[in-house]
């Protein structure tokens, strides 16, 4: 078989490789960021670039939809915001690779919803693989040791996300693919701008994950917004084309797993360290149980 007829055949996986090195760099281009702004104003700019650019395509082919599901519209876009809040705080003082892969427990979250909400029948290969995620989580987060702030707030990004999925099942019937990201746009920018405000006046070191004060960035900073709004609606692309050139979304699905050794290969040339032996294979597991998921839903 000549390359060309291999590259066309496995687009999807192609094209989700570059989603997730993509993704990844969007996460290395936030913790660089770090260390000038809060992760609340990181989640500001990545959204307000993306809200733009949402009502820029609705403005060119205007929204055909029933409507009549506000309050779980609203919802979406709130909880989905709220696992931003976790995911950007996460990248921002824990390595890369362990934050990302935070993230990555959605799927389980995702799964365990749909059983219990949805009352969906999980294989037996769904329940273990349940399992295995979660026996990652806690060699990841070692309770023996005690469960840090940042584990807690690092599990909160995988849970929201999940509930934030798990809501477009009872919105895809009643609006258009837009609206829904629409909704998530406006709230994730209208939210840590609230967060911002109230931040200026009254600010707690323990809750620098949901409030935080404005602050200007540099000129260097400004460059890297935008590099970081351009990565990330490149993304979103990239993402969108594996799906539509793949007839196997589960398999598109698990090599989106890919980001997380994106991530871990940013991180080190950021200066993370390694995760420990145990937190590793913490890593492996829920990455391999994220895998399990995606090729049985």
């Amino acid at each position: 078989m000549s390359y060309n007829k291999f590259l066309i055949r496995h687009l999807g996986i192609y094209y989700m490789l570059i989603a997730s090195m993509l993704f990844a760099g969007t996460g290395a281009l936030s913790k660089l960021l770090s260390s000038e702004l809060n992760s609340i104003e990181i989640v500001f700019f990545r959204n307000i670039i993306g809200l733009f650019l949402i009502i820029l395509m609705i403005y060119k082919k205007p929204l055909h939809q029933i409507g009549g599901k506000f309050w779980l519209l609203a919802f979406r876009g709130i909880i989905g915001t709220i696992g931003l809040y976790a995911f950007f705080y996460n990248i921002a003082h824990i390595d890369l690779a362990t934050a990302f892969t935070f993230s990555k427990t959605s799927p389980i979250f995702t799964a365990l919803f749909a059983a219990f909400l949805f009352k969906e029948r999980l294989s037996y290969l769904s329940w273990f693989a349940i399992f295995i995620g979660f026996i990652g989580i806690l060699f990841i987060v070692e309770p023996t040791l005690g469960v840090s702030k940042d584990e807690y707030i690092g599990l909160i990004s995988g849970i929201g996300a999940a509930m934030a999925y798990t809501s477009i099942r009872g919105l895809r019937k009643h609006y258009d693919t837009r609206a829904i990201v629409l909704s998530f746009m406006i709230c994730g920018s209208a939210m840590p701008l609230l967060s911002m405000i109230v931040g200026s006046f009254y600010y707690r070191p323990n809750l620098d994950f949901l409030i935080s004060p404005f602050v200007m960035p540099s000129l260097n900073g400004w460059v890297m917004i935008v590099i970081m709004g351009l990565l990330a609606t490149a993304f979103q692309i990239y993402l969108t084309k594996a799906y539509a050139a793949s007839k196997k979304a589960g398999v598109v699905a698990a090599v989106g797993y890919s980001d997380v050794v994106f991530s871990m290969i940013f991180g080190l040339i950021l200066g993370d360290s390694l995760p420990s032996s145990l937190a590793f294979l913490g890593i492996v597991m829920i990455v391999g149980a994220g895998i399990l998921v995606a090729y049985q839903r």
